[in-house]
């Protein structure tokens, strides 16, 4: 089980029964766990899930990475899953923006 920091201050913990589950159902993130932890710490923009989680997203090439994760209290959280979309435009459009990287004028 590994940590990361999110935006909120809080200990988001990536299991590995988590971890299996996404490479599972998105086999394109195999090889990049610490790609997701560092959408976590260090994510472009944070938005709003349907059910309260929070979206941390992260712009890359060609495809940007979504790390979905709840945080269960101020200093505690966990990862429910992660995955690589061209489409993080749409997802900005829906969604309400949390958390955006001061220098972030991408989107």
């Amino acid at each position: 089980m590994e940590y990361a920091r999110s935006v909120n201050g809080a200990a988001i913990r990536l299991t590995s029964e988590r971890w299996v589950h996404i490479v599972e159902n998105h086999d394109d993130l195999a090889g990049k766990f610490y790609d997701v932890l560092e959408g976590i710490t260090d994510p472009d923009v944070v938005l709003r899930g349907a059910t309260d989680e929070c979206l941390a997203v992260r712009r890359g090439k060609p495809f940007d990475l979504v790390v979905v994760y709840r945080e269960t209290s101020s200093t505690d959280g966990f990862v429910i899953t992660a995955f690589q979309t061209s489409k993080s435009k749409q997802l900005i459009g829906t969604r309400k923006t949390i958390w955006c990287k001061q220098k972030s004028k991408r989107f």
